[in-house]
């Protein structure tokens, strides 16, 4: 089924309405308006992030290109989760493959596991690194009880180590002292059926508080492009903890825990080993149990100077086609800062990771791990000293140092520079090298990738091993931005970038070979994970906030990406050209928000994405509307809708095989929100 192009005039009508409503109130339903955004645009311009250099700093201060989801963002969106919010930040791509399964990616290279973005929650990585990238379907926080989500595009490897290539998401939740109160959610509609979340905090003794909370949820089955109904649905059940307490007047701890249990299914390609082999479409199962805890515990000391100590542990259970996966995670960091007279703000620390990974394969699929079992041990450094050149001149110089179980010693340095012109414009450039380390799926995987007719021999068997010889790839990024408000009512941020990559994966073809499979001759084609390609891109990025009345702010935001991967002199991938072709050329947003009445909320957003020409999928706009509504202090009526400007569409193919893509249907959710 084809995709109907956006329907220009439906969205013009639309802009056009709210430039009608937006003005229309009262003097004294003005008067009593809350703040859109809930701060200023001067106020968002000096946002405290934590990402970038690991310690709090306004974001007109950052030598990086970074992006600030707020909570009332999250909660305007209308999204149900954090994928869908993360379509909000300029630069990130993210692309819908089935109910469950998404690829999302900073700058190119997009995947179903994208592998150099690093995402965190509350600084714990959920980045795994048996194969490098993130389940998001995994991703179950609480939308309520997200703070924020600093996203910087851009390496990120100087403080966060290995696998902050293209970017960081940073899930950052919120105090438990900040979520006092009990508070019910319930809502359903036509893709998402049922979503429930029952939550309750308190005073946790005279100078703490806790919250815990339960929730459950269930997602529809979505629709293939031919129409039929797939097998990709799910349901699951999650809780939670979190405690804050200020133990002394320079002593806090943190602890939190989560327990996710989902069960669902998707369809697939598969390649089973059964002679001879042969290729079904298959419909599987897809269940899997997840839970961690973190402690953090914060010290400042009299000259202001502070330590932290966090630990956390990850432990995950997951089948899906024909693979079983028991990973635990156990992390250990320590952090320092300190002022080195006048000029230096130090921060150094050290960190131990130690994972285990146990994975089984069906007998029935064709693939086998060399070492099922494998423990790999990481420790870490890194240090970064705040420079202050002038009153407003700041230099950032730095770096990481890891040893990993796959490639030994590696070392990521980084250097940043801001000058602050005026209070309200400031200018940045930046320079850094970042890793992404191997995985065990280039090491110690063999598995047999496809069939295909091969004259004269009956069949071909296309087979893709792992190799040890696989290095990290590496990247070299230079960047360059501009942060200005420009006037009460109007501030802008402009990023330009140039990155070069080396050691990129590549799958090398050796000799063919004929052999039988029980009587049956078969041609096999092997292929070998390299680390034999370099590439290039360069782009720029660009977001805006535009207060138009104190009732209505709109914010545009586009992105351009060029993209060039070839192969070394010595390799021979003929398929790493296509790897541009997978991620969009150009993104276009503007989303709006306007206070139609003191308790009335009408909030769109328009999104345009360019086509990815490797898998043949056009470009698409889809308009998302939310219409919210305050019932007194405590109650709230929300109505939204995804994808308006058409009935359904495809956003993205998984090369892989393990997901058949469905295509992003046209949805209406309602939800209801009460605090008490």
């Amino acid at each position: 089924m084809k995709n109907k192009p956006c329907n220009a005039a439906r969205v013009l009508a639309v802009w056009s309405v709210l430039a009608i409503v937006a003005p229309v109130h009262t003097a004294s339903a003005q008067s009593a308006a809350p703040q859109i955004a809930g701060a200023s645009l001067e106020e968002l311009m000096n946002i405290e992030v934590t990402s970038v250099a690991k310690k709090e700093q306004p974001l007109s201060k950052t030598g990086a290109a970074v992006f600030v989801i707020s909570a009332e963002d999250i909660r305007r969106s209308g999204s149900n989760n954090i994928a869908d919010v993360l379509r909000i930040a300029p630069g990130v791509e993210v692309a819908q493959i089935d109910a469950n399964q998404w690829a999302i990616s900073i700058r190119g290279f997009n995947s179903l596991y994208s592998n150099k973005v690093l995402v965190l929650i509350d600084g714990r990585s959920v980045y795994v690194s048996s194969f490098s990238g993130v389940f998001w379907d995994q991703i179950s926080v609480p939308l309520e009880n997200i703070e924020r989500i600093e996203v910087i595009r851009g390496p990120g490897g100087t403080v966060w180590g290995a696998n902050a290539v293209n970017g960081v998401i940073n899930i950052i939740t919120k105090n438990a002292v900040d979520t006092k109160g009990g508070l019910l959610s319930a809502g359903t509609g036509s893709r998402q059926s049922a979503d429930g979340l029952a939550q309750y905090g308190a005073d946790a003794g005279a100078s703490g508080a806790f919250r815990v909370f339960g929730r459950y949820f269930n997602t529809d089955n979505s629709v293939f492009p031919d129409g039929q109904r797939a097998f990709d649905g799910s349901h699951g059940a999650q809780g939670g903890f979190r405690g804050d307490w200020g133990l002394t007047s320079r002593d806090t701890l943190s602890v939190q825990g989560d327990l996710l249990d989902s069960r669902g299914g998707s369809t697939s390609t598969a390649v089973f080993a059964e002679p001879p082999p042969f290729v079904m479409t298959v419909n599987n199962a897809l269940a899997n149990t997840s839970g961690d805890v973190l402690a953090r515990w914060e010290h400042t000391l009299a000259n202001g100077s502070g330590a932290s100590l966090q630990l956390y542990d990850n432990e995950m259970d997951r089948s899906q086609t024909g693979i079983h996966i028991n990973n635990n995670a156990f992390d250990a960091d320590f952090e320092y800062r300190f002022a080195a007279g006048s000029r230096h703000d130090i921060v150094w620390g050290v960190d131990y990771r130690v994972t285990r990974d146990d994975e089984h394969t069906d007998t029935a699929y064709s693939l086998h791990l060399t070492t099922p079992l494998r423990t790999d041990n990481l420790f870490a450094a890194f240090m970064q000293d705040e420079i202050r050149l002038g009153k407003s001149v700041f230099l950032t110089v730095g770096s990481k140092f890891e040893h990993n179980g796959y490639t030994g010693f590696e070392y990521e340095p980084g250097v940043q520079a801001v000058w602050k012109m005026k209070e309200r414009h400031s200018v940045w450039a930046s320079a850094a090298r970042a890793i992404r380390q191997p995985n065990r799926s280039y090491t110690d995987t063999e598995y047999n990738l496809a069939v295909t007719p091969a004259p004269g021999f009956g069949t071909a068997l296309v087979t893709v091993s792992g190799s040890p010889a696989v290095i990290a790839e590496r990247l070299f990024d230079y960047e360059t931005g501009y942060r200005s408000q420009i006037s009460q009512g109007f501030s802008i941020d402009v990023t330009a970038f140039l990155s070069f990559y080396q050691h990129l994966q590549s799958l090398e073809p050796g000799s063919p070979y004929v052999t039988e499979s029980q009587g049956y001759p078969l041609l096999i084609v092997p292929l070998t994970f390299a680390s034999l390609a370099h590439g290039r891109d360069y782009g720029a990025e660009l977001f805006a906030n535009w207060r138009v009345t104190r009732r209505w702010k709109v914010s545009p935001g586009m992105s351009m990406l060029r993209m060039s991967i070839l192969p070394d002199p010595s390799g021979r991938d003929a398929t790493l050209a296509e790897t541009a072709g997978n991620s969009p050329r150009q993104q276009f947003e503007i989303r709006s928000k306007v206070d139609l009445r003191r308790n009335l909320e009408l909030d769109n957003s328009f999104k345009y994405v360019s086509s990815l020409p490797t898998q043949n999928i056009p470009g698409y706009g889809r308009l998302d509307m939310r219409l919210g509504w305050r019932l007194g202090e405590f109650v709230e009526l929300s109505v939204s809708g995804q994808n308006l400007t058409a009935r359904r569409h495809l956003e993205f193919l998984d090369d892989s095989g393990l997901f058949l893509q469905t295509e992003v249907a046209r949805t209406v959710f309602g939800k209801i929100t009460w605090r008490f």
